[in-house]
Protein backbone atom coordinates (compact mmCIF):
# COMPACT_ATOMS: atom_id res chain seq x y z
CA UNK A 1 0.00 0.00 0.00
CA UNK A 2 2.85 2.39 0.85
CA UNK A 3 4.57 1.68 -2.46
CA UNK A 4 1.30 2.25 -4.34
CA UNK A 5 0.82 5.59 -2.56
CA UNK A 6 4.35 6.67 -3.51
CA UNK A 7 3.77 5.60 -7.13
CA UNK A 8 0.45 7.50 -7.25
CA UNK A 9 2.15 10.66 -6.00
CA UNK A 10 4.35 10.81 -9.13
CA UNK A 11 3.31 12.94 -12.07
CA UNK A 12 1.69 11.25 -15.05
CA UNK A 13 4.69 12.22 -17.17
CA UNK A 14 7.10 10.51 -14.76
CA UNK A 15 4.97 7.37 -14.53
CA UNK A 16 4.69 7.09 -18.31
CA UNK A 17 8.45 7.55 -18.60
CA UNK A 18 9.15 4.82 -16.03
CA UNK A 19 6.75 2.40 -17.75
CA UNK A 20 8.25 3.16 -21.18
CA UNK A 21 11.83 2.72 -19.93
CA UNK A 22 10.90 -0.49 -18.09
CA UNK A 23 9.47 -1.93 -21.30
CA UNK A 24 12.45 -0.82 -23.37
CA UNK A 25 14.90 -2.13 -20.75
CA UNK A 26 13.19 -5.54 -20.74
CA UNK A 27 13.12 -5.78 -24.53
CA UNK A 28 16.72 -4.58 -24.75
CA UNK A 29 17.86 -7.10 -22.13
CA UNK A 30 16.12 -9.98 -23.91
CA UNK A 31 17.48 -8.82 -27.26
CA UNK A 32 21.02 -8.47 -25.89
CA UNK A 33 20.98 -11.95 -24.39
CA UNK A 34 19.55 -13.40 -27.60
CA UNK A 35 22.21 -11.60 -29.67
CA UNK A 36 25.01 -12.79 -27.40
CA UNK A 37 23.82 -16.39 -27.40
CA UNK A 38 23.08 -16.33 -31.12
CA UNK A 39 26.51 -15.00 -32.07
CA UNK A 40 28.21 -17.47 -29.71
CA UNK A 41 26.31 -20.40 -31.21
CA UNK A 42 26.99 -19.09 -34.71
CA UNK A 43 30.72 -18.83 -33.99
CA UNK A 44 30.82 -22.34 -32.58
CA UNK A 45 28.94 -23.74 -35.56
CA UNK A 46 31.31 -21.93 -37.88
CA UNK A 47 34.26 -23.63 -36.16
CA UNK A 48 32.55 -27.04 -36.40
CA UNK A 49 31.76 -26.49 -40.08
CA UNK A 50 35.40 -25.63 -40.76
CA UNK A 51 36.50 -28.73 -38.84
CA UNK A 52 34.11 -30.94 -40.86
CA UNK A 53 35.41 -29.48 -44.11
CA UNK A 54 39.03 -30.20 -43.11
CA UNK A 55 38.12 -33.72 -41.97
CA UNK A 56 36.40 -34.38 -45.30
CA UNK A 57 39.47 -33.28 -47.26
CA UNK A 58 41.82 -35.46 -45.16
CA UNK A 59 39.39 -38.39 -45.37
CA UNK A 60 39.48 -38.09 -49.16
CA UNK A 61 43.26 -38.36 -49.08
CA UNK A 62 43.05 -41.42 -46.80
CA UNK A 63 40.56 -43.22 -49.08
CA UNK A 64 42.67 -42.46 -52.15
CA UNK A 65 45.82 -43.77 -50.47
CA UNK A 66 47.55 -40.45 -50.96
CA UNK A 67 47.94 -39.43 -47.29
CA UNK A 68 51.12 -37.34 -46.96
CA UNK A 69 53.34 -37.34 -43.91
CA UNK A 70 52.70 -33.66 -43.33
CA UNK A 71 49.22 -32.31 -43.84
CA UNK A 72 48.81 -28.71 -45.09
CA UNK A 73 46.42 -26.63 -42.96
CA UNK A 74 45.34 -23.00 -42.75
CA UNK A 75 45.19 -20.78 -39.67
CA UNK A 76 45.61 -22.40 -36.29
CA UNK A 77 44.05 -25.78 -37.11
CA UNK A 78 45.81 -28.86 -35.77
CA UNK A 79 45.23 -32.16 -37.62
CA UNK A 80 46.30 -35.69 -36.78
CA UNK A 81 45.53 -39.04 -38.47
CA UNK A 82 45.63 -41.96 -36.02
CA UNK A 83 45.47 -45.70 -36.63
CA UNK A 84 43.33 -48.09 -34.61
CA UNK A 85 46.03 -48.32 -31.88
CA UNK A 86 46.18 -44.50 -31.51
CA UNK A 87 49.52 -44.11 -33.30
CA UNK A 88 50.10 -40.99 -35.33
CA UNK A 89 50.16 -41.74 -39.05
CA UNK A 90 50.24 -38.18 -40.27
CA UNK A 91 49.78 -34.65 -38.94
CA UNK A 92 50.00 -30.95 -39.60
CA UNK A 93 53.20 -29.06 -38.99
CA UNK A 94 51.89 -27.75 -35.64
CA UNK A 95 50.76 -31.19 -34.41
CA UNK A 96 52.65 -33.65 -32.24
CA UNK A 97 54.02 -36.46 -34.44
CA UNK A 98 54.41 -38.94 -31.58
CA UNK A 99 51.52 -38.49 -29.14
CA UNK A 100 47.83 -38.33 -29.96
CA UNK A 101 46.03 -35.12 -29.08
CA UNK A 102 43.18 -36.94 -27.37
CA UNK A 103 43.16 -39.61 -24.70
CA UNK A 104 41.32 -42.82 -25.52
CA UNK A 105 38.27 -41.82 -23.47
CA UNK A 106 38.20 -38.42 -25.15
CA UNK A 107 38.43 -40.06 -28.57
CA UNK A 108 35.17 -41.89 -27.98
CA UNK A 109 33.33 -38.70 -26.90
CA UNK A 110 34.82 -36.59 -29.69
CA UNK A 111 33.55 -39.08 -32.27
CA UNK A 112 29.99 -38.30 -31.21
CA UNK A 113 30.39 -34.56 -30.60
CA UNK A 114 33.25 -32.06 -30.42
CA UNK A 115 35.04 -31.82 -27.07
CA UNK A 116 37.08 -28.94 -25.62
CA UNK A 117 40.53 -29.71 -24.23
CA UNK A 118 43.39 -27.65 -22.82
CA UNK A 119 45.85 -26.24 -25.34
CA UNK A 120 48.75 -26.89 -22.95
CA UNK A 121 49.09 -30.40 -24.42
CA UNK A 122 50.38 -28.83 -27.63
CA UNK A 123 51.99 -25.76 -26.09
CA UNK A 124 49.31 -23.24 -27.11
CA UNK A 125 47.49 -20.83 -24.84
CA UNK A 126 44.03 -21.27 -26.29
CA UNK A 127 41.63 -24.08 -25.51
CA UNK A 128 41.03 -26.46 -28.42
CA UNK A 129 37.69 -27.60 -29.78
CA UNK A 130 38.40 -31.09 -31.09
CA UNK A 131 36.36 -33.46 -33.28
CA UNK A 132 37.08 -37.00 -34.60
CA UNK A 133 35.92 -38.55 -37.88
CA UNK A 134 36.53 -42.30 -38.45
CA UNK A 135 37.38 -43.26 -42.06
CA UNK A 136 38.45 -46.45 -43.86
CA UNK A 137 41.65 -46.37 -45.93
CA UNK A 138 42.25 -48.14 -49.24
CA UNK A 139 43.14 -51.40 -47.45
CA UNK A 140 39.94 -51.36 -45.40
CA UNK A 141 41.62 -50.39 -42.13
CA UNK A 142 39.88 -47.82 -39.94
CA UNK A 143 41.78 -44.66 -39.12
CA UNK A 144 40.67 -41.54 -37.25
CA UNK A 145 41.01 -37.95 -38.47
CA UNK A 146 41.40 -35.61 -35.50
CA UNK A 147 40.88 -31.88 -36.07
CA UNK A 148 41.53 -29.40 -33.22
CA UNK A 149 40.74 -25.69 -33.56
CA UNK A 150 41.67 -22.91 -31.09
CA UNK A 151 38.67 -21.10 -29.58
CA UNK A 152 40.61 -18.11 -28.22
CA UNK A 153 39.44 -15.81 -31.02
CA UNK A 154 35.84 -16.89 -30.49
CA UNK A 155 36.18 -16.16 -26.76
CA UNK A 156 37.62 -12.71 -27.45
CA UNK A 157 34.74 -11.94 -29.79
CA UNK A 158 32.24 -13.05 -27.15
CA UNK A 159 33.92 -10.92 -24.46
CA UNK A 160 34.00 -7.90 -26.74
CA UNK A 161 30.33 -8.29 -27.59
CA UNK A 162 29.38 -8.70 -23.93
CA UNK A 163 31.36 -5.59 -22.91
CA UNK A 164 29.84 -3.59 -25.77
CA UNK A 165 26.32 -4.61 -24.79
CA UNK A 166 26.90 -3.80 -21.11
CA UNK A 167 28.31 -0.36 -21.91
CA UNK A 168 25.70 0.54 -24.50
CA UNK A 169 22.78 -0.68 -22.35
CA UNK A 170 22.62 2.26 -19.88
CA UNK A 171 23.66 4.78 -22.55
CA UNK A 172 20.88 3.67 -24.85
CA UNK A 173 18.39 3.77 -21.97
CA UNK A 174 19.49 7.31 -21.09
CA UNK A 175 19.07 8.50 -24.69
CA UNK A 176 15.69 6.80 -25.02
CA UNK A 177 14.65 8.23 -21.64
CA UNK A 178 15.51 11.76 -22.76
CA UNK A 179 13.66 11.31 -26.05
CA UNK A 180 10.67 9.76 -24.27
CA UNK A 181 10.58 12.57 -21.69
CA UNK A 182 10.42 15.18 -24.46
CA UNK A 183 7.86 13.24 -26.48
CA UNK A 184 5.63 12.55 -23.48
CA UNK A 185 5.87 16.21 -22.49
CA UNK A 186 4.84 17.26 -26.00
CA UNK A 187 1.94 14.78 -25.94
CA UNK A 188 0.76 16.07 -22.54
CA UNK A 189 1.19 19.76 -23.39
CA UNK A 190 -2.41 20.10 -24.63
CA UNK A 191 -3.60 18.51 -21.38
CA UNK A 192 -1.58 21.05 -19.37
CA UNK A 193 -3.13 23.87 -21.39
CA UNK A 194 -6.56 22.46 -20.62
CA UNK A 195 -5.70 22.24 -16.92
CA UNK A 196 -4.34 25.79 -16.64
CA UNK A 197 -7.28 27.21 -18.57
CA UNK A 198 -9.74 25.24 -16.44
CA UNK A 199 -8.08 26.57 -13.28
CA UNK A 200 -8.35 30.12 -14.61
CA UNK A 201 -11.98 29.60 -15.57
CA UNK A 202 -12.84 28.25 -12.11
CA UNK A 203 -11.65 31.50 -10.53
CA UNK A 204 -13.17 33.87 -13.07
CA UNK A 205 -16.75 34.89 -13.76
CA UNK A 206 -15.97 35.27 -17.47
CA UNK A 207 -17.50 32.75 -19.87
CA UNK A 208 -14.13 31.51 -21.12
CA UNK A 209 -13.76 28.10 -22.75
CA UNK A 210 -11.01 25.51 -23.00
CA UNK A 211 -8.70 25.70 -26.04
CA UNK A 212 -9.27 22.99 -28.63
CA UNK A 213 -6.07 21.18 -29.72
CA UNK A 214 -5.30 21.18 -33.43
CA UNK A 215 -5.15 17.38 -33.59
CA UNK A 216 -8.50 15.60 -33.62
CA UNK A 217 -7.51 13.05 -31.01
CA UNK A 218 -8.75 12.00 -27.57
CA UNK A 219 -7.60 15.28 -25.99
CA UNK A 220 -9.62 17.21 -28.59
CA UNK A 221 -12.68 15.10 -27.78
CA UNK A 222 -12.13 15.70 -24.04
CA UNK A 223 -11.86 19.47 -24.56
CA UNK A 224 -15.03 19.48 -26.67
CA UNK A 225 -16.93 17.54 -24.00
CA UNK A 226 -15.67 19.81 -21.21
CA UNK A 227 -16.62 22.93 -23.18
CA UNK A 228 -20.10 21.53 -23.62
CA UNK A 229 -20.26 20.93 -19.87
CA UNK A 230 -19.03 24.49 -19.21
CA UNK A 231 -21.78 25.84 -21.48
CA UNK A 232 -24.39 24.00 -19.43
CA UNK A 233 -22.82 25.13 -16.14
CA UNK A 234 -22.66 28.74 -17.37
CA UNK A 235 -26.30 28.61 -18.43
CA UNK A 236 -27.34 27.19 -15.06
CA UNK A 237 -25.24 29.79 -13.22
CA UNK A 238 -26.80 32.58 -15.29
CA UNK A 239 -30.29 31.32 -14.49
CA UNK A 240 -29.36 31.16 -10.81
CA UNK A 241 -28.00 34.73 -10.84
CA UNK A 242 -31.05 36.01 -12.64
CA UNK A 243 -33.31 34.25 -10.16
CA UNK A 244 -31.47 35.73 -7.16
CA UNK A 245 -31.52 39.19 -8.68
CA UNK A 246 -35.18 38.98 -9.67
CA UNK A 247 -36.31 37.62 -6.30
CA UNK A 248 -34.28 40.20 -4.38
CA UNK A 249 -35.59 43.00 -6.57
CA UNK A 250 -39.20 41.86 -6.26
CA UNK A 251 -38.90 41.59 -2.48
CA UNK A 252 -37.89 45.22 -2.07
CA UNK A 253 -41.37 46.56 -2.82
CA UNK A 254 -43.30 44.44 -0.28
CA UNK A 255 -40.59 45.03 2.31
CA UNK A 256 -40.85 48.78 1.78
CA UNK A 257 -44.62 48.54 2.16
CA UNK A 258 -44.23 46.54 5.37
CA UNK A 259 -41.79 49.11 6.74
CA UNK A 260 -44.27 51.86 5.96
CA UNK A 261 -47.12 50.01 7.69
CA UNK A 262 -44.94 49.34 10.73
CA UNK A 263 -44.02 53.05 10.93
CA UNK A 264 -47.68 54.01 10.72
CA UNK A 265 -48.62 51.49 13.40
CA UNK A 266 -45.85 52.74 15.67
CA UNK A 267 -46.99 56.36 15.26
CA UNK A 268 -50.57 55.36 16.04
CA UNK A 269 -49.45 53.37 19.04
CA UNK A 270 -50.83 50.11 17.69
CA UNK A 271 -49.36 46.62 17.97
CA UNK A 272 -47.11 47.18 20.99
CA UNK A 273 -44.14 44.82 21.14
CA UNK A 274 -45.32 42.97 18.02
CA UNK A 275 -44.58 46.04 15.92
CA UNK A 276 -41.07 46.29 17.32
CA UNK A 277 -40.42 42.61 16.65
CA UNK A 278 -41.75 42.91 13.11
CA UNK A 279 -39.65 46.02 12.53
CA UNK A 280 -36.52 44.11 13.55
CA UNK A 281 -37.34 41.20 11.27
CA UNK A 282 -38.17 43.44 8.34
CA UNK A 283 -34.90 45.30 8.85
CA UNK A 284 -33.02 42.00 8.75
CA UNK A 285 -34.87 40.94 5.60
CA UNK A 286 -34.16 44.30 3.96
CA UNK A 287 -30.46 43.96 4.75
CA UNK A 288 -30.47 40.40 3.35
CA UNK A 289 -32.19 41.55 0.15
CA UNK A 290 -29.67 44.36 -0.26
CA UNK A 291 -26.83 41.87 0.19
CA UNK A 292 -28.32 39.53 -2.40
CA UNK A 293 -28.65 42.38 -4.87
CA UNK A 294 -24.99 43.32 -4.33
CA UNK A 295 -23.91 39.71 -4.88
CA UNK A 296 -26.07 39.46 -8.00
CA UNK A 297 -24.39 42.58 -9.39
CA UNK A 298 -20.94 41.21 -8.58
CA UNK A 299 -21.78 37.84 -10.14
CA UNK A 300 -22.83 39.60 -13.32
CA UNK A 301 -19.47 41.40 -13.37
CA UNK A 302 -20.89 44.91 -13.31
CA UNK A 303 -18.50 46.94 -11.11
CA UNK A 304 -18.83 50.69 -10.78
CA UNK A 305 -15.91 52.48 -12.50
CA UNK A 306 -13.15 53.17 -10.01
CA UNK A 307 -10.65 55.97 -9.54
CA UNK A 308 -8.37 57.43 -6.88
CA UNK A 309 -10.06 57.23 -3.50
CA UNK A 310 -9.24 59.03 -0.25
CA UNK A 311 -9.49 56.28 2.37
CA UNK A 312 -9.32 58.41 5.52
CA UNK A 313 -12.82 59.99 5.21
CA UNK A 314 -14.36 56.56 4.69
CA UNK A 315 -12.74 55.25 7.88
CA UNK A 316 -13.71 58.38 9.81
CA UNK A 317 -17.32 58.04 8.67
CA UNK A 318 -17.38 54.39 9.73
CA UNK A 319 -15.93 55.23 13.16
CA UNK A 320 -18.47 58.05 13.55
CA UNK A 321 -21.35 55.74 12.66
CA UNK A 322 -20.26 53.30 15.37
CA UNK A 323 -19.28 55.93 17.94
CA UNK A 324 -22.19 55.18 20.24
CA UNK A 325 -22.09 51.43 19.82
CA UNK A 326 -21.00 48.83 22.31
CA UNK A 327 -18.28 47.67 22.17
CA UNK A 328 -16.61 50.94 21.29
CA UNK A 329 -15.03 51.40 17.87
CA UNK A 330 -11.82 53.43 17.96
CA UNK A 331 -10.01 54.89 14.98
CA UNK A 332 -6.28 55.29 14.67
CA UNK A 333 -5.98 58.32 12.33
CA UNK A 334 -4.44 56.94 9.13
CA UNK A 335 -3.36 60.24 7.58
CA UNK A 336 -3.73 60.57 3.85
CA UNK A 337 -4.26 57.21 2.14
CA UNK A 338 -5.06 56.98 -1.55
CA UNK A 339 -6.33 53.70 -3.01
CA UNK A 340 -7.77 52.58 -6.29
CA UNK A 341 -11.45 51.94 -5.69
CA UNK A 342 -14.92 53.36 -5.19
CA UNK A 343 -16.05 55.12 -2.01
CA UNK A 344 -19.42 53.35 -1.61
CA UNK A 345 -17.81 49.94 -2.07
CA UNK A 346 -15.06 50.63 0.46
CA UNK A 347 -17.66 51.99 2.91
CA UNK A 348 -19.65 48.78 2.54
CA UNK A 349 -16.55 46.62 2.99
CA UNK A 350 -15.54 48.48 6.16
CA UNK A 351 -19.12 48.42 7.49
CA UNK A 352 -19.38 44.67 6.97
CA UNK A 353 -16.03 44.04 8.68
CA UNK A 354 -16.81 46.39 11.61
CA UNK A 355 -20.23 44.74 11.99
CA UNK A 356 -18.61 41.31 12.12
CA UNK A 357 -15.97 42.50 14.60
CA UNK A 358 -18.52 44.21 16.87
CA UNK A 359 -20.64 41.08 16.91
CA UNK A 360 -17.79 39.03 18.42
CA UNK A 361 -15.63 41.58 20.29
CA UNK A 362 -15.61 41.62 24.08
CA UNK A 363 -14.92 45.30 24.67
CA UNK A 364 -12.96 46.87 21.84
CA UNK A 365 -12.84 47.24 18.04
CA UNK A 366 -10.00 49.15 16.39
CA UNK A 367 -10.04 50.61 12.90
CA UNK A 368 -6.74 51.63 11.22
CA UNK A 369 -5.04 52.07 7.86
CA UNK A 370 -1.53 52.19 6.42
CA UNK A 371 0.50 51.84 3.21
CA UNK A 372 2.91 48.93 2.74
CA UNK A 373 4.78 48.01 -0.44
CA UNK A 374 2.49 49.96 -2.71
CA UNK A 375 -0.71 48.58 -1.13
CA UNK A 376 -3.25 50.28 1.13
CA UNK A 377 -4.10 48.10 4.14
CA UNK A 378 -7.26 48.80 6.12
CA UNK A 379 -7.41 46.77 9.33
CA UNK A 380 -10.28 45.99 11.65
CA UNK A 381 -9.08 44.40 14.92
CA UNK A 382 -11.15 43.09 17.81
CA UNK A 383 -10.46 41.43 21.16
CA UNK A 384 -12.97 38.62 20.70
CA UNK A 385 -12.38 34.85 20.54
CA UNK A 386 -11.05 35.02 16.96
CA UNK A 387 -11.44 32.38 14.27
CA UNK A 388 -9.46 29.14 14.06
CA UNK A 389 -6.88 29.19 11.27
CA UNK A 390 -8.50 26.20 9.59
CA UNK A 391 -11.81 28.10 9.37
CA UNK A 392 -10.51 31.45 8.07
CA UNK A 393 -11.14 30.67 4.42
CA UNK A 394 -14.43 28.88 4.95
CA UNK A 395 -16.06 31.94 6.58
CA UNK A 396 -15.80 33.75 3.23
CA UNK A 397 -18.22 31.27 1.66
CA UNK A 398 -21.75 32.52 1.25
CA UNK A 399 -24.23 31.84 4.05
CA UNK A 400 -21.51 30.25 6.19
CA UNK A 401 -21.68 31.02 9.91
CA UNK A 402 -19.52 29.35 12.51
CA UNK A 403 -21.15 27.54 15.41
CA UNK A 404 -20.78 30.42 17.85
CA UNK A 405 -22.38 32.79 15.31
CA UNK A 406 -25.52 30.80 14.53
CA UNK A 407 -27.80 32.77 16.80
CA UNK A 408 -30.39 34.39 14.53
CA UNK A 409 -30.23 37.79 16.19
CA UNK A 410 -26.46 38.11 16.36
CA UNK A 411 -25.10 35.80 13.69
CA UNK A 412 -26.12 37.79 10.62
CA UNK A 413 -26.90 36.28 7.24
CA UNK A 414 -23.45 34.89 6.53
CA UNK A 415 -22.99 37.19 3.52
CA UNK A 416 -21.02 40.10 5.01
CA UNK A 417 -17.54 38.64 4.64
CA UNK A 418 -18.34 37.13 1.24
CA UNK A 419 -19.50 40.52 -0.05
CA UNK A 420 -16.45 42.27 1.41
CA UNK A 421 -14.05 39.90 -0.35
CA UNK A 422 -15.93 39.99 -3.66
CA UNK A 423 -15.93 43.80 -3.65
CA UNK A 424 -12.22 43.95 -2.80
CA UNK A 425 -11.24 41.40 -5.43
CA UNK A 426 -13.22 43.34 -8.00
CA UNK A 427 -10.71 46.19 -7.40
CA UNK A 428 -7.60 43.97 -7.63
CA UNK A 429 -7.55 43.63 -3.85
CA UNK A 430 -8.46 41.07 -1.24
CA UNK A 431 -9.68 40.56 2.32
CA UNK A 432 -7.64 38.33 4.64
CA UNK A 433 -8.09 37.15 8.20
CA UNK A 434 -5.32 36.73 10.77
CA UNK A 435 -4.71 37.01 14.51
CA UNK A 436 -4.98 40.51 15.97
CA UNK A 437 -2.55 42.01 18.46
CA UNK A 438 -5.66 42.68 20.59
CA UNK A 439 -6.02 38.93 21.00
CA UNK A 440 -8.97 38.41 18.66
CA UNK A 441 -9.41 38.54 14.91
CA UNK A 442 -7.85 40.91 12.39
CA UNK A 443 -9.65 41.50 9.08
CA UNK A 444 -7.34 43.22 6.60
CA UNK A 445 -8.50 44.88 3.38
CA UNK A 446 -5.74 45.01 0.76
CA UNK A 447 -6.20 47.53 -2.10
CA UNK A 448 -3.80 48.92 -4.72
CA UNK A 449 -2.39 52.29 -3.64
CA UNK A 450 -2.16 55.40 -5.82
CA UNK A 451 -0.06 58.47 -5.25
CA UNK A 452 -2.19 61.16 -3.57
CA UNK A 453 -2.14 64.56 -5.22
CA UNK A 454 -4.02 67.83 -5.03
CA UNK A 455 -5.76 67.10 -8.32
CA UNK A 456 -7.41 63.95 -7.07
CA UNK A 457 -7.50 64.28 -3.27
CA UNK A 458 -8.48 67.78 -2.19
CA UNK A 459 -7.71 68.86 1.32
Amino acid sequence: MRRWTAWSSWTLRARLLVLALAGVAFVQAVGSVALYVGLSVSGTRSLDASARATSAEVAGLVRAGRLPTTLPVTGGEIVQVLDAQGRVLSGSTNADRLTAILLPAEMARATAAPVTISGARLGVTSELRTSVQPVSDAAGATVSVVVAQPVEELGRNRDFLGTLLLLSYPLLLAVLGLISWRMIGAALRPVERLRSTAERISGSPADERLPLPAATDEVHALATTLNSMLDRVAAARERERDLVADVAHELRSPLASMRLQIDVARRLGEGGEVVEDLDSEVARMSALVDDLLVLARLDHGQPVPSGPLDVAPVLEAAAQAWSGASPAVTLEPPGRLAARGQADELARIVANLVTNASRHARSRVRLSGRVEHGRVLVRVDDDGPGVAETERERVFDRFVRLDEARDRDSGGSGLGLAIARELARGRDGDVRLSTSDLGGLRAEVDLPAVAPGPATLPD
